[in-house]
């Protein structure tokens, strides 16, 4: 007897959870460059698919494919609600970034995302950095986030990270009563370049930072870099905190570690923080404890490689970015009067977003 989960590796993209009605999936296979990847468009109802593309070594494909599925949903509602004329798509390069991924390789790849004729536009994420996109720059004109000298936004990690702390500002003032975070106690989980990044914007404001991450040079390095806190192991969840920033992986918000969290408010950069979206949304609303939606509040990356399509300046990015701070807040106002989860209460807007236009699109 097959049991449901196993049967439903058998489905491999229609019966897969976290199918989303996406338009289109596109398997890349090339013998000689090793490239195997896979490219997920959710929606393009209002713009084309931009989304980045990122390299791991998954377990199996079925792990890739659940990742590209979820990431590529979240990217469309990500645009929505922040108010950008694009849809949602998001790329996966199964292998290891560090032994496997080659300038061949990237090309190879780009003439995928070259043969989609702009329906998706590629970007970094995790396993890739501005060089990368400068390959594919040279295949194909769909990809943003290239470098600053090539004419790029650059680097999307820094406005990521400040985007997220305009959300956890706004979070702050609604659970405290203030947005100031001197002297709360701010966990962040995973010091990437985005979790460093926002480290020093809570550093610079005077807060309590503890930081972890599987990587322990990095966190030595970024403990010694910003004098914060550490902790080692994954038990954190019985810590002390104020807000939890996960800024690592998805899915942290589970079953298990809901009902031992002590943090008030969860504000971060991870996409897809909650493991089931529904059960464990309704179970924070129950606990109290404010979750300021992810594909909202780590929109900025987005905002800033869409100044490369929209051609808008530094200023711009910057003031877009901010405006996180206000469109976290009402979304929380509008989930309380509600009496809905934050997370429900974003998704509803960017829905309602999208099937505005599609209706005006049909007339």
């Amino acid at each position: 007897m097959i049991s449901p989960k196993e049967l439903q590796k058998y489905n491999t993209v229609f019966g897969q959870h976290s199918f989303d009605n996406h338009e289109q999936i596109v398997f890349c296979n090339d013998k000689d460059t090793g490239l195997k990847a896979i490219i997920g468009i959710h929606n393009t109802v209002l713009g084309p698919a931009l989304g980045g593309t990122r390299m791991m070594q998954y377990e199996n494909e079925w792990e890739a494919l659940n990742d590209v599925l979820r990431l590529s949903r979240a990217m469309t509602y990500k645009s929505a609600i922040t108010g950008l004329n694009l849809g949602g798509g998001k790329a996966v390069i199964i292998g290891d970034p560090e032994t496997q991924k080659t300038p061949e390789l990237m090309k190879r790849f780009a003439d995928y995302v070259h043969s989609l004729n702009g329906k998706y536009i590629t970007a970094e994420d995790v396993g890739m950095c501005p060089d990368d996109m400068d390959i594919v720059r040279d295949v194909t004109p769909y990809v943003t986030g290239i470098s600053e000298s090539r004419g790029g936004a650059g680097n999307p990690s820094p406005i990521t990270a400040y985007g997220v702390y305009m959300g956890m500002k706004a979070a702050a003032r609604y659970q405290f009563g203030s947005d100031v975070l001197e002297g709360r106690h701010v966990f962040v989980q995973g010091v990437g370049s985005v979790g460093e990044a926002l480290v020093e914007h809570l550093v610079d404001e005077g807060a309590k930072v503890t930081i972890s991450d599987i990587n322990a040079d990095r966190l030595i390095e970024v403990r010694d870099k910003y004098h914060v806190g550490v902790f080692k192991g994954d038990e954190f969840f019985d810590q002390d905190m104020d807000i939890y920033a996960p800024c690592a992986l998805g899915a942290t918000i589970n079953d298990k570690s809901i009902g031992r969290l002590k943090a008030k408010v969860i504000a971060g950069a991870a996409n897809n923080q909650l493991a089931e979206e529904v059960k464990h949304g309704e179970m924070l609303k129950q606990r109290g404890i404010v979750y300021a939606p992810d594909f909202l509040i780590n929109a900025g990356g987005i905002i800033n490689v869409y100044a490369e399509l929209e051609d808008y300046d530094r200023q711009e990015i910057m003031r877009k970015t901010e405006n996180i701070f206000n469109t976290t807040l009402e979304i929380l106002e509008h989930a309380h009067e509600n009496d809905m989860t934050t997370h429900a209460a974003a998704l509803n807007i960017a829905q309602t977003r999208i099937e505005t236009r599609r209706r005006e699109n049909s007339k």
